[in-house]
């Protein structure tokens, strides 16, 4: 989303409260007392999707993952094992500078203190299409600084966002939830209301906010979920203000904007919702009340259907009362199914004019309207999303469509997945402090809806339906849990002016905060191992899990020229061409699974692998295809303790033409593994063995 002042249009933001938290807990008292008085599993009607009664969608903007969360125990942050190497060296999170120079993430905390600015009101990014393509490089995510500024790399830790951390704490995480494009607000929330972003009326794909330019936007000419919800008899309904940053993507529907032409024909010469609130936020009460009520005498001609879609979708209430409505619908039981919370531009969350202090009173006010009324609370999820990450950085590479999914390109790369955002699942049965690892985007939200509902949307494409899930997994209805211990947030600080933070001239790379966290079982089992192929390697692929798992390949010693992407259930291969005297290539997949592959063009030691999902083995086979006898070191990295390493280690002898087995157990790491196979007598050859194997059950994070 632009920073645009003047497309916002935004006549008054008011003061309206700043939270009504304070030390202790965060979360509404109310809500405390009823997740502690309802286990998950009581009053669940059947169990399942059937317990269920209303979802509550709130999306707010403009933050990435690893800005907010990636000094949060036990999620893929700063601490993440799987983080990529870049081309020229280092990792990731060292992000190329000017000058040879790194910018490394640092916390917006020292930086407000050197600079004698307030931690909650960092400005503004570029987060346009251009600028998220130099920043994703092509798959090698090492564009930041240059197309975003070093304060990209700003980030927030749980002093400064205590209730979004405490929510992470207290209910589930998603940590692998990505926007749905590489670019602004309007093609993501399209994504999230329709399930795709087309084209835009000049033939132009939609990858910009060109629909808030409404007085010549015809509006999009395909249809929303809303309209199918509506048309399945099922209750939902937009929740927003006189002022709503315009961020009620329904409104640039064509749909839509023909409904509001009609309501608003005797309002004075305007056409489209926008405009004619910017003129009511304006006036005088006399004049505001005239307004008003020439658009319900307009109303008032609207067919049926016409104003079933204008109450649900087009409807706005004062400025500063969306959660009052809300709170008052809960009370009433007329809570619909489904609730899209569009709040004003102080509470949207957006770096130009909010912040999360800002966002954290929309919250609290909406999760203390549902604890208030326990019989409403244990029937509700609540699903906090963003946008997009503004220009924010995140260091874990987005699953991107391959070249002949025409449908997810555009001039000459891919729409999407885009950069990874925050997703918070608040209910009764995602009460536990859990972390779920399945790739998600906002097409997923809909996809939840769809599994609920029955009602299809016929949008999603066939590649994001693969690649993401349906956000089914980080709930669990099947036992209950009770609300875990969280850390005490403190007092939130006051706010003040604008600002870019500039990162230190000590530079270190972040601390995530300690120890693992419970963690979703993922539909994912993936392995990967290479032989020696004609002229290379032949890579292969396999993916026993239910869903398809989105492979990526790193080529260091310039095997291709830019990463290589495959979306495998079953079994796939790459043909990796080996033109030099070496080969070095990582290939990576979800939920930290990782292999590298290195080593000499005409050596003779291999590696083979085979996951025992069972009992949590990973076995292997040591095979020398050469004319020397090997020893092979196979060493773990990780999840044993330090003092046992040694025990852990392995030497195997492997004459010419032979194979050895050997078995490597990661069951007293709930699944967890990360080892290293070196060959004495062939220089330069590794692989690194890196994952976590499934077994249907909830886990630990790793």
């Amino acid at each position: 989303m632009t920073t645009d002042m003047s497309r916002r249009r935004l006549f008054a933001l008011g003061g309206g409260a700043l939270g009504a938290a304070a030390a202790g807990s965060f979360l509404p008292p109310s809500l405390q007392a009823a997740i502690a008085a309802q286990p998950a599993h009581a009053g669940s009607g059947g169990g399942g999707l059937g317990s269920i009664k209303h979802v509550v969608i709130l999306m707010q903007e403009n933050r990435s993952f690893d800005h907010y969360f990636g000094t949060l125990r036990g999620v893929r942050g700063f601490n993440d094992r799987n983080a990529i190497e870049l081309p020229t060296g280092g990792t990731v999170f060292e992000q190329p500078g000017a000058a040879g120079s790194a910018v490394l993430p640092f916390p917006v905390r020292g930086a407000a203190e050197e600079q004698k600015k307030d931690l909650q009101y960092i400005g503004a990014l570029d987060h346009s299409w251009s600028g998220g393509a130099k920043a994703w490089g092509g798959g090698w995510m090492n564009g930041w600084i240059s197309a975003k500024s070093a304060a990209t790399m700003a980030y927030y830790d749980r002093r400064d966002i205590p209730l979004h951390y405490e929510l992470a704490d207290t209910f589930t995480v998603c940590d692998a939830y990505h926007s749905s494009i590489h670019t602004s607000t309007s093609p993501n929330r399209n994504h999230l209301w329709s399930g795709k972003t087309g084209f835009e009326p000049n033939g132009k794909r939609a990858v910009g906010n060109d629909a808030y330019d409404e007085g010549a936007h015809p509006g999009y000419d395909w249809s929303t979920y809303a309209e199918r919800l509506e048309k399945a008899g099922r209750s939902w309904r937009t929740y927003t203000e006189w002022e709503n940053f315009t961020d009620n993507q329904i409104e640039f529907y064509a749909t839509f904007k023909a409904i509001a032409r009609k309501a608003l024909a005797k309002t004075g010469g305007h056409t489209y919702m926008e405009a004619f609130y910017a003129k009511v936020r304006g006036a005088s009460d006399t004049e505001r009340t005239r307004l008003l009520g020439l658009l319900d005498e307009g109303v008032a001609t609207l067919t049926k259907q016409e104003r079933s879609l204008f109450d649900r979708g087009l409807r706005r209430v004062p400025t500063g009362t969306l959660a009052d409505e809300f709170a008052k619908d809960v009370a009433a039981g007329k809570l619909p199914e489904v609730s899209y919370l569009v709040p004003s531009a102080l509470d949207s969350e957006h770096p130009s004019v909010s912040s999360p202090v800002h966002s954290a009173t929309i919250v609290y006010k909406i999760l203390d309207a549902l604890g208030k009324h326990p019989d409403v609370w244990r029937h509700t999820a609540v699903l906090i999303n963003y946008d997009e990450n503004d220009g924010f950085f995140d260091h874990v590479p987005p699953p991107v469509a391959p070249s002949e999914v025409t449908e997810e390109r555009w001039e000459g790369r891919p729409t999407g997945l885009g950069i990874r955002v925050p997703l918070l699942v608040v209910s009764p049965w995602t009460v536990g402090g859990y972390v779920c690892s399945e790739v998600f985007d906002h097409t997923s939200v809909i996809r939840f809806l769809e599994r609920w509902t029955g009602v299809k949307e016929p949008n999603i494409g066939d590649w994001r339906r693969r690649v993401t899930g349906d956000l089914t997994s980080a709930f669990d209805f099947t036992r209950a849990r009770r609300q875990p211990a969280v850390e005490q947030p403190g007092v939130i600080p006051p706010l003040s002016g604008r600002w870019q933070p500039k990162p230190p001239a000590v530079q270190r790379l972040p601390e995530q905060e300690p120890g693992a966290r419970p963690a979703r079982p993922l539909p994912y089992q993936p392995d990967a191992e290479a032989r020696k192929a004609d002229g290379g390697l032949r890579v292969e692929l396999d993916n026993s899990g239910r869903s398809s798992a989105h492979f990526a390949l790193y080529p260091y010693a310039e095997e291709f020229p830019a990463p290589q992407h495959k979306d495998v259930r079953g079994r796939a291969h790459w043909t990796v061409p080996v033109t030099g005297d070496a080969y070095r290539f990582t290939v990576t997949g979800p939920n930290g699974f990782r292999r590298e592959f290195a080593g000499p063009a005409d050596g003779g030691a291999e590696v083979t692998t085979r996951i025992d999902h069972r009992d949590r083995d990973i076995h292997l086979t040591l095979r020398n295809t050469g004319r020397r006898t090997l020893t092979f070191l196979v060493r773990p990295l990780g999840y044993v303790d330090e003092d046992d390493v040694e025990d852990w280690t392995r030497r195997v002898t492997v004459k010419p033409g032979r194979s050895r087995a050997l078995v490597h157990s990661a069951a007293d790491a709930h699944g967890w593994y990360d080892l290293a196979v070196t060959a004495e007598g062939e220089d330069g050859f590794r692989r690194r063995l890196m994952g976590h194997i499934e077994n249907g059950r909830a886990s630990v994070s790793g």
